[in-house]
């Protein structure tokens, strides 16, 4: 990959605490999986931006080279590398998103 799609994930990355990479937006989820990890950041209740990676082709296909990811959603918390949607609903139900989140500043309403 190109360093300036690596400079623009950057850029993102490092605009907002939590950043999901994702199929579609936070209000219109395009794929399952992208769904499954926004309905686990509703019930936080965590603020974060979305990427619509079907938008973009370059942040698609960057990112999974940035993170050396396959696939996509691709969750970032302060710019750290979280995972995909298997990795997110994993963490969510064994109660661990809500202490790394914590653990770095970042605001949780546990619903």
């Amino acid at each position: 990959m190109s360093k300036p799609v690596f400079e623009r994930i950057g850029g993102i990355l490092s605009s907002d605490d939590v950043v999901l990479f994702m199929k579609g937006t936070p209000a219109a989820p395009k794929c399952g999986f992208s769904a499954s990890v926004v309905e686990v950041l509703a019930r936080l209740g965590v603020v974060y931006r979305g990427v619509d990676v079907l938008a973009d082709l370059e942040i698609r296909e960057g990112i999974k080279a940035f993170s050396n990811w396959p696939t996509i959603p691709q969750l970032y918390i302060k710019g750290e590398f979280i995972g995909g949607a298997d990795i997110v609903g994993e963490m969510y139900r064994l109660g661990e998103l809500p202490a790394v989140l914590t653990d770095k500043g970042v605001a949780v309403t546990v619903a």
